[in-house]
């Protein structure tokens, strides 16, 4: 299996050396954010959710709702959570069931257990080896449809080919109707765009459901369902070959469903996923033992499917001031690149967000945007770094906008980063029409065509401010990960660190969904994942 799909070389590729930082600190931060990882590790290591067990449900094949809408692995798992618990996994009870004759495959079995019909127990000796096996047969063959949906995607990079530069232009559709997003995406590809971004409906990660089906309805999004990323991946493959370019597609694995969304992503052939715990945990008020144990597995699901992850340090900038805070945006993504590699994901898989939200008002702020984003790109020269664009200091002034994501975009381009989201001139006041998207696209096509080469001249003195200030951050990191390391993550996240964000390890919307691992806990999904096996 490749390592690395891509096949576009380019100058951001191979980022120079810019800024003089110090070896050992670098070495340092990285060996604290390892160090600051491991308590999370184990946690998800000895613990799963109802998502994890309800995404292994779904890789054996087990879809579709009943009519009221709520998922067929809802009601398995409620049932068998509710009879024998999930400690020690579904699948042992669930292919016991299936063994005893309760029902000749999965689907009856979870419609006669959403009615009580199906008397679940444990297994023992021989009989759970045998169920067991049975379960990774089954499971097996949705993880094999995985690696199939990632070397389909590889064949057609190599045939269609990778944008021509980067970076990558990702645009976001979303209006609520997976079948008003099909066109207007496939129209925002011709214009310019490498990746299409379907925001969620408001409120989804919030639901502990994965929604069935083609969906019309949603608020400031469209809901991430299995059907709408088939429908969307189709389209785009359309537009793709019509380009001669493979575009790219972009969900959200986030929130309570958080392993199911990154397994139907797989499944469906997604490119990219939003898949950050600390975006539910601070923003959303989830649980963080319940989005922690949840985020190990769907990044496992993402390494095995070569999706592209991308974190979402850009949000502390919204709560918390862009430069006081930069070292904890650093910490951030040091702490995700750790989190990230022990899951299996390589580093061109590690799309680690920033921003550009310093103060415009602020003396030099353009310059402390460079340092923020330069130090980014050398930090991590091989990931295809998530640039986003300006959100909090957007005052409804268009024309000022316009200028400002002029700005955002120039910077993108000197410091090589990997993947542009287009800013809006309407931020803050209007969901964007066509109109101001396709002004949007202008936008950037001017920057990347006149200035795209920057990164090839730009080299900021060792002794100025660029620099300068870049090292300023990454000290202010590497003393932020000792205190973590000696604090622990989880009291870090409940006194307000990230965002300034309060979040304790007993709060939070989720808790209840998450059981510690009896000895003898079988999950043929957690298992094929970490053997990397097909069988």
């Amino acid at each position: 299996m490749s390592s690395r799909p891509l096949t576009a070389r380019t100058r951001a590729d191979r980022p120079r050396q810019l800024l003089d930082l110090d070896p050992v600190t670098v070495r340092k931060a990285r060996s604290l954010a390892r160090r600051a990882t491991r308590p999370v590790v184990r946690l998800a290591r000895t613990h799963t959710t109802v998502s994890v067990e309800r995404a292994t449900l779904r890789m054996a094949g087990l879809a579709g709702a009943d009519a009221e809408r709520v998922p067929w692995v809802n009601h398995l798992v409620d049932a068998v959570r509710e009879q024998v618990g999930i400690e020690h996994g579904v699948a042992l009870p669930v292919w016991d069931a299936l063994a005893r004759g309760q029902a000749p495959d999965l689907l009856t079995l979870a419609q006669k257990a959403s009615s009580g019909a199906v008397s679940f127990r444990l297994p023992q000796g021989r009989d759970a080896d045998r169920v067991a096996r049975a379960a990774r047969r089954d499971v097996s063959a949705g993880v094999r449809r995985i690696d199939r949906a990632r070397k389909d995607r590889e064949r057609l990079v190599r045939r269609l080919g990778d944008p021509p530069q980067r970076p990558w232009i990702y645009l976001i559709v979303a209006t609520g109707d997976i079948y008003e997003d099909i066109p207007q995406a496939q129209a925002a590809a011709r214009e310019g765009a490498d990746v299409i971004a379907v925001i969620r409906s408001t409120g989804q990660s919030l639901l502990d459901y994965v929604p069935e089906g083609a969906t019309r309805e949603g608020y400031a999004g469209t809901y991430a369902t299995q059907e709408n990323f088939r429908l969307m991946r189709a389209a785009l493959d359309e537009v793709s070959a019509e380009l001669g370019r493979y575009v790219r597609l972009t969900n959200y694995a986030s929130g309570l469903c958080m392993p199911e969304i990154a397994t139907l992503a797989g499944l469906e052939r997604l490119d990219m996923m939003l898949n950050d715990s600390m975006y539910g945990i601070l923003f959303r008020d989830i649980n963080p033992v319940r989005t922690f144990v949840d985020q190990r597995f769907s990044r496992q699901v993402h390494a095995r499917a070569g999706i592209i992850i991308n974190t979402g340090e850009d949000n502390y900038l919204t709560t918390a001031d862009a430069v006081e805070a930069a070292h904890t945006v650093t910490v951030s993504q040091l702490v995700n690149e750790a989190l990230a590699k022990e899951a299996g994901l390589a580093d061109w898989q590690l799309g680690l967000g920033h921003a550009f939200e310093i103060n415009p008002d602020l003396p030099d702020s353009f310059r402390l945007e460079l340092a923020h984003a330069l130090l980014a790109r050398q930090l991590f020269p091989h990931a295809p770094l998530k640039w986003m664009p300006p959100t909090k200091h957007m005052t409804g002034d268009v024309f000022r906008g316009y200028l400002l994501d002029g700005f955002f975009n120039l910077a993108g381009a000197m410091t090589g980063q990997g993947i542009l989201l287009v800013g809006m001139m309407t931020e803050a006041v209007v969901t964007p029409w066509l109109s101001d998207r396709d002004l949007a696209l202008q936008n950037v096509r001017y920057v990347l065509n006149a200035a795209g080469g920057l990164t090839e001249d730009f080299a900021p003195p060792s002794d100025g401010f660029i620099a300068t200030r870049a090292r300023q951050v990454l000290a202010e990191s590497v003393d932020l990960l000792e205190r973590i390391v000696d604090q622990g993550m989880l009291d870090a996240i409940a006194e307000g660190t990230f965002g300034l964000m309060r979040r304790p390890a007993d709060g939070g919307k989720g808790l209840d969904g998450v059981a510690r691992r009896a000895d003898g806990y079988v999950n043929p999904a957690v298992d094929l994942l970490e053997e990397g096996a097909t069988r």
